[in-house]
């Protein structure tokens, strides 16, 4: 445990450490829920639809190998399946199965209560200013949508 210094943290130490606490609390769920965390960004990003594997990789920041392997295991697993790209005969999308969209469904949910309670000691006023300094430099460095 790091222990407080008094001093005022810079912006590169705040975002740091706050990544490394989002990253812990999105293990864990994953975790219980039985998925590892690559699977549980899987799951949530084929939530809003299915994915053709190009674009899933970049929205996920994995190579071409890594993303296969990924998918090949959570297929595995039941909680994803590839169909055909109707425009593409040599591609393939992603999507989730039944029991993937009620797992996916499950960990978004898990995980969204467990992030919502780390700024539990704010008022009103700095969570919205909070949300709106966060949701800015996401959209400023164009973060791809994995959480709603």
């Amino acid at each position: 445990m790091v222990r407080d210094t008094g001093q005022r943290m810079g912006v590169v130490a705040a975002l740091v450490r706050s990544a490394f606490l989002v990253d812990a609390v999105y293990a864990a769920s994953a975790r219980e829920h039985g998925l590892t965390q690559q699977q549980g960004q899987l799951l949530c990003v084929l939530m809003g639809r299915p994915y053709g594997m190009s674009e899933l990789g970049s929205t996920l920041g994995l190579a071409k190998s890594s993303l296969t392997g990924l998918v090949d295991r959570t297929e595995r697993r039941g909680l994803v399946h590839r169909e055909p790209d109707p425009d593409d005969a040599r591609a393939v999308w992603v999507a989730l199965t039944p029991a993937g969209s009620a797992l996916a469904s499950e960990f978004y949910e898990a995980c969204c209560a467990r992030i919502d309670e780390l700024p539990s000691g704010f008022d009103e006023r700095e969570r919205r200013t909070l949300t709106d300094l966060l949701a800015r430099l996401v959209s400023d460095n164009e973060v791809p949508a994995v959480f709603d």
